[in-house]
This record gives structure tokens, C-alpha cells and sequence, in this order.
């Protein structure tokens, strides 16, 4: 992507697993974005369904184009960016901070049932 790419915005929540994936593509590839934070309940998202025809997130707006949901929105940044020199680097730390999170709630969890 370039300095006169679309702004992309990222409709999504913190919980979501399929969020997080995103979130850490964009990472990957050194692409900015902007959050929109969702409502938990579905029934609360007007406003995201208004713009996408749709309540289930990450919903990515680049431009006039609207992304739905996971696949969509990662076949877009693979036909828009380049794969960023730190992509692996990126990659690399993102899965020694996941092993680090559970190592430490399996610890937690040993101390509670002993």
C-alpha cells in the first residue's frame, strides 16, 4: 500500500479471535488502521450494519470497499501489500507471547486445583 491508499478502518472487538488474526496481519505487514470498536451484542450494531449489510465482525472499510469477515478481508491485503522484511520477525514474537500467556495460565490453573 501506498501514501494514497484508501484509509482502512477495522470494525472489530478486542475478544474476537478472528480480530486478533487480522490485527496482527496488519501487524505483519506494516499497514495502519483505524479500530472501530463494536457493541457486544449483535443486536447493537446498527451502525455497522448500516455501512456493511451485516452485524458479524472484523468488517474492513477501505474506500468505497466494504471487506466481511476473516477470508475476505485477508484476500484483500493480499492482493493490496507487499509482505512487510519484519513480517516473520512479527510472526516469530507473536507466538512467544502466546506460549508465555498460556504458560502462565496453565500455572495459574495448577495452583488453584492444588
Amino acid at each position: 500500500m501506498t501514501g494514497h491508499d484508501p484509509l482502512l478502518e477495522l470494525w472489530q472487538a478486542e475478544w474476537c479471535p478472528s480480530c486478533r488474526r487480522v490485527r496482527q496481519r496488519f501487524t505483519e505487514l506494516g499497514v495502519s488502521f483505524i479500530a472501530r470498536q463494536v457493541p457486544a451484542a449483535r443486536e447493537q450494531r446498527a451502525e455497522l450494519e448500516a455501512m456493511s449489510g451485516q452485524s458479524a465482525i472484523p468488517v474492513l472499510v477501505a474506500g468505497e470497499q466494504v471487506y466481511c469477515g476473516e477470508e475476505a478481508i485477508f484476500a484483500f491485503l493480499e492482493r493490496s501489500c507487499e509482505e512487510s522484511p519484519e513480517a516473520i520477525l512479527h510472526q516469530q514474537m507473536a507466538s512467544r507471547a502466546k506460549r508465555k500467556e498460556l504458560e502462565q495460565a496453565c500455572r495459574e490453573r495448577e495452583t488453584h486445583t492444588h
